[in-house]
């Protein structure tokens, strides 16, 4: 359990006021402007990612017919049948949405699976009733029959969204302001075959905004957020190397995120105009597995406090003796998605005022610091009373160390990708802090910890990364 420190050169002036905004945090779904929004536009079209569902009762279809070709087919066959057919396409990324799809391209992916599906059919047939196996000529058939059905009906299903998508164009952000992005959004507009009206460009890392542009730059998060709300935008298209806060940002608005690539490989269809695009698709939810880490939250945090409530009491009754009233230390922090919630710890040290409570970096070296306070920062023991902001949902036991908003937003405009940090709840010890970055270390390197923490997350990792932490203790690491 730690806290945490900038590098020297980022400490800021303890009595400097804030002069820049957090960065917008997107809007819950249903939120009141968008719901507006959409009242006085016409309706958009289907989105690149409501895809899956024609498809899939296209293969249902296709299945229905082709199991009349081998007659008196068994319940069991049959859902192994449609069960097999609709996994194998899933894994193939049958389903997934593609810019222009074509039938006959995916007929080779579409032919190896239903096949493989269709023998696993017939070895649960004869297993069934064997007297009655599948012969090789009614396999063959059976098989022939899905998949030029099936590749009709996507045929049909991708001509049909072709056709929506020319009529009624999804509005489009382009990222990047380079001579790139100009060409693309330029091609957009031209080709409305790929359902796509560009309605901005977003300020890219590497360009300048430019001189002439048909279309508004886009430099700020809140300038991103009204873009977003006024125009309904519902695809993004990355002319250079994508930047993972605004990656998430536009995942967060349910956008379609896509990114051209100069290094295509083999299988990589998807183009605009001749650059090949591939599409970011967002982390699995895996909402077992956040269900389980929040459980594991509530009991750890209901049984330390428990547990550990002679060891607060001892700790409060050190501070109230050493330094006077007011034992806990109620300060703002930025959790998940941005939103602020109050963070408790055991007062080690009275700020003079509320702005130098919220401006000031670090207290570790003030010599108004009583031995009290000082020894409960070196042990962490001040950091105990965060397992109440555990236990109410605030933080999670790991994850990102939150941070006062006024620093929040300066990061956020220093460092690339600090922002995404907030994607996930923040916790009382993390990924970056058991690799030593506390105290005067890079907030660069934090944020890039942090980054890898929530794309790589697990419960195993957070296992390790408690048993790490809780190891650090014995140590007096705290600072």
């Amino acid at each position: 359990m730690t806290t945490n420190h900038a590098d020297a050169s980022q400490t800021v002036d303890p009595v400097e006021q804030p002069t820049s905004q957090l960065p917008i945090a997107p809007p819950r779904s249903g939120a009141h402007d968008a719901r507006r929004t959409r009242r006085r536009r016409r309706r958009p079209a289907p989105s690149l990612g409501r895809v899956a569902a024609p498809l899939m009762a296209v293969e249902l279809a296709a299945v229905a017919v082709a199991v009349t070709v081998p007659v008196d087919l068994p319940a069991p066959v049959l859902v192994a049948l449609v069960g097999g057919t609709v996994l194998l396409n899933a894994r193939a990324g049958l389903y997934r949405p593609g810019l222009r799809p074509r039938a006959l391209s995916e007929l080779p992916t579409l032919l190896g699976r239903v096949a493989l599906a269709w023998c696993a059919a017939a070895a649960v047939f004869a297993a069934v009733r064997p007297a009655h196996a599948l012969g090789s000529t009614a396999l063959l058939a059976a098989v022939a029959c899905q998949a030029v059905l099936a590749c009709a009906g996507r045929a049909a299903v991708h001509g049909a969204r072709a056709r929506a998508g020319t009529r009624r164009p999804q509005s489009t952000l382009v990222v990047g302001t380079g001579p790139l992005a100009e060409r693309v959004a330029a091609t957009l507009i031209a080709r409305r075959e790929y359902g796509m009206r560009p309605v901005g460009l977003v300020r890219g890392q590497r360009h300048d905004a430019p001189k002439e542009c048909p279309l508004p730059v886009l430099e700020t998060p809140q300038d991103i957020h009204r873009a977003v709300i006024q125009n309904t935008v519902r695809a993004v298209v990355f002319t250079e190397a994508p930047d993972p806060e605004q990656v998430w940002l536009f995942g967060a608005y349910g956008c379609a995120v896509w990114a051209l690539d100069r290094h295509a490989g083999a299988g990589m269809e998807d183009h605009v105009w001749g650059h090949a695009c591939r599409r970011i698709l967002p982390a699995p939810r895996r909402s077992v597995s956040r269900a389980a880490k929040r459980g594991i939250d509530m009991l750890v945090s209901a049984v330390a406090l428990l547990v550990l409530s002679p060891v607060l009491l001892l700790c409060a009754a050190a501070v109230r003796i050493s330094d006077g009233p007011g034992v806990l230390f109620h300060q703002e922090r930025v959790g998940r998605d941005g939103r602020p919630f109050t963070l408790l710890k055991f007062r080690s040290l009275r700020p003079s005022n509320a702005i130098e409570s919220a401006t000031r970096w670090s207290v570790a070296g003030d010599d108004l610091m009583s031995s009290v306070g000082r020894f409960l920062r070196r042990s962490s023991l001040d950091e105990l009373p965060q397992l109440w902001n555990v236990l109410r949902g605030d933080m999670s036991l790991v994850g990102p160390r939150p941070e006062r908003p006024y620093f929040v937003a300066q990061f956020s405009e220093l460092h690339p990708g600090y922002a995404a940090r907030h994607r996930m709840p923040v916790g009382i010890t993390g990924f970056a802090q058991i690799h030593g970055l506390r105290g005067d270390t890079s907030i660069e390197d934090r944020a890039r910890f942090d980054n890898h923490y929530i794309d790589t997350w697990s419960l195993w990792q957070d296992v390790c990364i408690m048993l790490r932490t809780a190891s650090s203790l014995f140590r007096l690491g705290g600072s």
